[in-house]
């Protein structure tokens, strides 16, 4: 190993062309000898710059459609080579081995392939093998080789081969390596992961990968540091989102703008607009409306105190009227599908109001994994994107739901998949009015909604809280009749829960006995 290292002769071969003209045009200055293959070889010379073809200086042409080309001892030779090991440099002697001592490869686009929805055959082609081995070569040698497999390191290889007389110091190899190291590794993990949905099973080992996307300030508190890092899986949402204003996100607003957004991509902007307020990873009022600020009151008037500082996520791009509405109190961050030009000048006069839009709504059907680290290991499920139609409920009472009612406990339902356990919502007219969440007993939380909506009552001057002719949802089973007669006092008509519970009829003879209506999932929305 030498701390400063010089760069003659320099190998690239790249999917992503991006600034390889000027990086390579820079290094010929340098008197840099470029070697290349297939593509690459043909945008540098196209740009008028030398290049020696790697098929010339293994003696083997590219063969099998590309798929071998740089596997060969007299590349790999070249890199690996300890360059103050005097077998080493007798070997390469020996061999016809000439060092290489920057190798610039970004790989074949595996997690893009993936993400258009390529058949499985076009998905295997563009897992790349050369690459990856040519990566991991260098960066073990990175005592002499620099690697560079990011973009956005060519500028900083440039500025030290400025800065040291064509050398590179070894610091930056070092980081270079580890950065490269970690982009093999988040291939391979794209490839596994693909793989084990292909084959159905559960893998005997689990990776997870992600590329910085932005370093935070702090975590969930400022003594916890901090990063977000995106899969590259697409879609729209808050990783993929444009920022326009506004300070830089923290970790509690990404965490509660992606709660948002999950929830509102739930309800089809085709039907209604709608709008869901986020505090601490949970609605605090959900709501479709005529228009989108209607929808947006009629969310706020749930639970005013706890929007203050809220997140508000819409399923239609924002428009002046809904942002004005918006700016009547102090609001983190709205994200939605697009935002007219009044809007943005609304929000513009807010330069604290962060806005974000997407190119679309979250698929809330799209298959994918939940992932919480626990000590000593991961706990891994599916997402849940569990859903019920009408036609899947089982009415248990012996009064049928109204028409009006099976459209609020359809609703109800939706949003307790996104209500922390145990959740209990009640919805009236397609607005919640009483959110209840993440209480050790259910029955609190059917106390605590029923008791926000007395007070909301109250702060709106209103005779009565709207609990009274709602319906409720809770997402597990009631395990007795006490929060279902709760919910009943609170003015409940008809409630949706799973079912499954050992007094199943002890708590529908009491939804009988109060005159409700009662239907059963069959399927549980726990969500911890």
């Amino acid at each position: 190993m030498t701390d400063i290292a010089p760069l003659r002769r320099a190998l690239l071969s790249v999917s992503d062309k991006t600034g390889l003209v000027e990086f390579g045009t820079a290094l010929a200055a340098r008197g840099v000898e470029l070697l290349s293959t297939g593509g690459t070889a043909k945008v540098l010379r196209a740009a008028g710059l030398e290049v020696r073809d790697v098929a010339e200086v293994t003696g083997f042409p590219e063969m099998m459609d590309g798929r071998v080309k740089t596997l060969h001892p007299v590349v790999h030779g070249g890199l690996l080579a300890l360059r103050d090991n005097a077998d080493h440099v007798a070997a390469m002697e020996t061999h016809g081995i000439g060092a290489i001592d920057l190798v610039v490869v970004n790989l074949y686009p595996f997690e893009e392939t993936v993400a258009k929805g390529a058949e499985y055959a076009e998905v295997i082609e563009n897992i790349d093998i050369g690459g990856p081995a040519m990566i991991r070569s260098a960066a073990k040698n990175h005592g002499f080789v620099t690697v560079v497999v990011d973009v956005e390191d060519y500028d900083a290889v440039l500025a030290e081969l400025e800065a040291n007389d064509g050398q590179t110091a070894y610091a930056l190899r070092q980081r270079l390596a580890q950065t490269a190291y970690a982009r093999t590794a988040a291939y391979d993990t794209a490839v596994s992961t693909w793989m084990a949905a292909q084959v159905g099973e559960t893998p005997r080992r689990r990776t997870f990968g992600g590329t910085l996307a932005q370093s935070l300030r702090y975590g969930e508190n400022p003594h916890q540091q901090a990063a977000f890092y995106t899969d590259g899986s697409g879609g729209a949402g808050v990783a993929t989102a444009t920022q326009h204003q506004g300070k830089e996100l923290s970790y509690n607003n990404i965490n509660d703008t992606d709660a948002a957004f999950e929830l509102v991509s739930e309800f089809d902007p085709a039907n209604s607009p709608a709008c869901a307020i986020i505090k601490h990873a949970n609605p605090c009022g959900v709501a479709r409306g005529a228009t989108l600020k209607e929808a947006y009151s009629r969310a706020f008037d749930c639970d005013r105190t706890s929007a203050f500082g809220g997140i508000i996520a819409l399923n239609q791009p924002l428009d002046a009227e809904t942002a004005q509405e918006i700016t009547g109190i102090f609001t983190e961050v709205v994200i939605a599908p697009g935002a007219d030009a009044g809007a943005m000048d609304i929000f513009g006069q807010k330069k604290n109001l962060r806005l974000l839009t997407t190119d679309g709504l979250a698929d809330p059907r799209a298959v994918g994994l939940a992932v919480r680290q626990v000590s000593g290991g991961y706990l891994v499920q599916d997402k849940d994107v569990g859903h019920v139609s009408a036609d899947d409920l089982k009415v248990v009472t012996k009064r049928q739901p109204t028409e009006l009612e099976m459209a609020d406990l359809l609703f109800a339902w939706t949003v307790a998949k996104h209500v922390k356990s145990n959740a209990i919502i009640y919805v009236k007219d397609g607005a919640t009015v009483g959110v209840g969440a993440g209480q050790m007993s259910r029955v609190d939380s059917t106390r605590i909604a029923a008791r926000k909506a007395q007070d909301m009552a109250e702060a709106m001057g209103l005779p009565a809280p709207l609990t009274q002719g709602s319906v409720v949802a809770s997402d597990a089973f009631f395990p007795f009749a006490d929060g279902l007669i709760t919910a009943a006092e609170a003015g409940a008509t008809a409630l949706i829960q799973p079912g499954g519970s050992m007094r199943d009829d002890e708590v529908i003879a009491a939804a009988d006995e109060a005159g409700l209506a009662m239907v059963f999932t069959s399927m549980r929305h726990f969500r911890h």
